[in-house]
């Protein structure tokens, strides 16, 4: 099932042209740039101006009752400043960023164009295939998408799951009846119980993004507004290997996280009202009062690391430099963990450039984490889970057969990510030469 030569060629064609396009764009944002390079007062007002103000929106998130409205004022000053200084040079930023904005969109296309699908081949239409809905997941949106009436309008045998339901033996029922492929509407905790009975029975996974926040489904390269075009996976797709993680034995298709969002997801609250959680606790957890986080690892190096405020341990690295595609993962086939630990305790007590501590971000295919504590408060791809420590982070390099729509980009915000460092630029400059 190849792809038709004239399509292939057409496609190199676009890419070819979008990457000359960004390259063009770029050079031309140069002239801007160089307007505003020259102006040094106006320049270090605007990053003096941005310094403050994120000074002070740190002060509003972090502290209570005064502090905090004392920031408010501190917040407004600035970014009356930033806004002051910006308009004198009003033209030359918006030409600048107008560039810029353009240059991003023709350099993701070509890199989305050209990017060959390596590891993916198209498959027949499943034999047997089972959706597991969960209709309370994302406040209802299988019901208001009509998922179940399009599954079963395709022949897909759907099964909505009843509070109570143990899911990971419902669907071990449905592959030990014959199911050759089985999908899972529902959030990303689902998606993990799914994902690893798939795994261990041999059979391909469907990610159908019917959550709150999808972010599997973002990663694999599925439109998360899509639910329903997410069913051709199992009538009109493709299929590839993708990596999972464990801790302790149990799978997970995102992340586990320790410290401060793990105490956070653990409230009762959390489910209905996430964001007055965050506020309410967030001063408890990483203000002058917080208490270390009694979390055992060693750093990078070898080294004992000390407690942390943080840690967060992901099925493949995360993004985190370019702030537009953070949070998301350019690979989930590349066989490591991703771990990122952040200390933020006492921060109220320190001077500023001892709360300047560094974030770590690592690699590995193996973590472990130990604690005094008999359980640890975990965040399991946003579940609430307790566990007795030692947790030991394992990577399942290719553990998992995952269908997607033909028509699916197929990569994930990161994975398309242009930006202006070498490495980027010389892809583009390949992809415009055709090699």
């Amino acid at each position: 099932m190849q792809e038709e030569p004239a399509k292939v060629g057409h496609r190199r064609l676009l890419a070819r042209l979008a990457a000359l396009a960004a390259l063009v764009l770029l050079v031309l944002a140069v002239v801007p740039f160089l307007v505003l390079a020259v102006n040094i007062p106006a320049a270090i007002g605007v990053l003096a101006c941005a310094a403050v103000a994120a000074y002070g929106v740190w002060l509003v998130v972090t502290r209570r009752r005064r502090a905090r409205w004392l920031a408010v004022p501190v917040v407004l000053l600035a970014l009356t400043g930033l806004g002051w200084t910006a308009y004198g040079h009003r033209v030359e930023l918006v030409a600048f960023a107008g560039c810029l904005v353009l240059f991003g969109l023709a350099a993701r296309a070509a890199v989305r164009t050209s990017r060959t699908a390596t590891g993916v081949r198209p498959v027949p239409p499943a034999q047997r295939a089972v959706l597991f809905v969960n209709p309370r997941s994302g406040d209802g949106k299988a019901d208001r998408v009509g998922l179940v009436e399009e599954a079963t309008r395709r022949g897909i045998t759907t099964v909505v799951l009843a509070p109570g339901d143990d899911l990971r033996a419902v669907v071990e029922q449905a592959i030990d009846a014959g199911a050759d492929v089985v999908g899972m509407a529902g959030g990303d905790g689902s998606q993990g119980i799914v994902a690893a009975v798939a795994s261990e029975r041999g059979v391909a996974h469907v990610c159908i993004p019917s959550g709150t926040r999808n972010h599997f489904a973002l990663d694999l390269g599925l439109d998360r507004d899509d639910p329903v075009g997410a069913l051709d996976a199992f009538t009109a797709g493709v299929e590839r290997w993708i990596d999972l993680a464990a801790v302790n034995g149990r799978v997970f298709v995102n992340n586990a996280s320790l410290g401060l969002y793990a105490s956070v997801v653990q409230s009762a609250a959390y489910r209905n009202a996430k964001l007055g959680t965050w506020q309410r606790l967030l001063p408890d957890l990483v203000g002058p009062d917080a208490a270390p986080a009694d979390l055992r690892y060693d750093a990078p190096d070898g080294s004992p690391a000390p407690g942390a405020a943080l840690v967060l341990v992901s099925n493949n690295p995360y993004e985190l430099r370019r702030l537009r595609v953070a949070g998301t993962r350019p690979r989930l086939d590349a066989g490591r963990l991703g771990i990122l630990s952040a200390t933020a305790t006492g921060l109220g007590r320190l001077p500023l450039a001892r709360r300047l501590r560094p974030v770590r971000q690592w690699s590995a295919t193996e973590f472990v984490i130990d604690s005094a504590q008999p359980l640890v408060a975990l965040g399991l791809d946003g579940e609430a889970v307790r566990m007795a420590p030692p947790l030991r982070f394992t990577s399942r390099p290719g553990a998992l057969r995952v269908r997607l729509p033909a028509s699916a980009p197929g990569v994930s915000p990161a994975g398309a990510a242009v930006g202006l460092s070498r490495r980027d630029l010389e892809r583009l400059i390949r992809i415009a030469a055709g090699r």
